[in-house]
């Protein structure tokens, strides 16, 4: 399926039939966690007489499922996550197909031994350029980023100043293959998510964070048309499914 979509003033072409995921897929035996979160966890209705697999002579498969959106898999999130105030991700994210730019970075490691994106690490990769969505992928991006319990770990994160840069991109959705843009261990601050949210003095409604993505090595960095797929749920976060685009001319 070839859909012809017009953006700023042109029109790009891209084959709905070839999406390429950036999401992690959530499966009990291989799953990536962070902040100590319990594992996903799938587990069938038992009651009475009725038992919801039909693995176990079921009639129907029937089961609930155990997720905490921040700590299981690629989540897609609002300002919510760190406001007093009830703000959906639902009701943020209301439209569903971005232009998105895809860079690769590496992360600097200062001499406490403290690894994070920086802006100077941006600036290079990024030129100055306006961007809608941005997808970082870090540099080595091995597979196990799929599989990975960052609880403890203290993993890399994006600085301050370049979180402000990113602002001064226009960037409204963030995705990144961290379990957070802040680090692990901050004492509570969530700076790099109030600059990104301008929260509270300036909130930002509008704009998304996506942590736990995957982008694949053979995913080149460039431009692409990126689409979420999150669930309607009333919560700061969901689950999500990104996939991007390649443009066809």
């Amino acid at each position: 399926m070839i859909a012809h979509i017009e953006l700023h003033n042109s029109v790009v072409k891209i084959d709905f039939s070839n999406p390429i995921s950036i999401g992690i897929s959530l499966e009990e035996k291989s799953q990536p966690k962070c902040f100590y979160a319990p594992d996903f966890k799938i587990q069938a209705v038992e009651m009475e007489d009725f038992i919801g697999d039909t693995s176990k002579g079921g009639i129907v498969n029937f089961k609930n499922v155990f997720i905490n959106p921040h700590g299981n898999g690629t989540h897609t999130e609002c300002v919510g996550h760190i406001a007093s105030e009830a703000f959906f991700i639902k009701d943020t994210l209301r439209q569903f197909m971005f232009p998105c730019t895809v860079i690769s970075v590496e992360a600097t490691v200062d001499k406490n031994g403290i690894s994070s994106i920086t802006k100077e690490t941006l600036s290079k990769a990024l030129d100055n350029k306006s961007h809608i969505a941005l997808a970082i992928r870090t540099l080595p991006n091995s597979i196990d980023k799929t599989t990975c319990d960052y609880s403890h770990t203290n993993p890399t994160f994006i600085a301050t100043e370049a979180m402000e840069y990113i602002n001064s991109l226009g960037v409204e959705h963030l995705l990144v293959d961290l379990p957070s843009v802040d680090p692990e261990f901050d004492d509570g601050k969530l700076a790099a998510h109030r600059i990104f949210w301008k929260y509270p003095a300036d909130i930002q409604i509008q704009k998304t964070i996506t942590e736990l993505i995957y982008i694949p090595n053979e995913v080149c960095d460039g431009d692409y048309i990126l689409q979420f797929q999150i669930l309607n749920i009333a919560l700061d976060a969901s689950p999500s499914y990104p996939v991007l685009y390649k443009k066809l001319n």
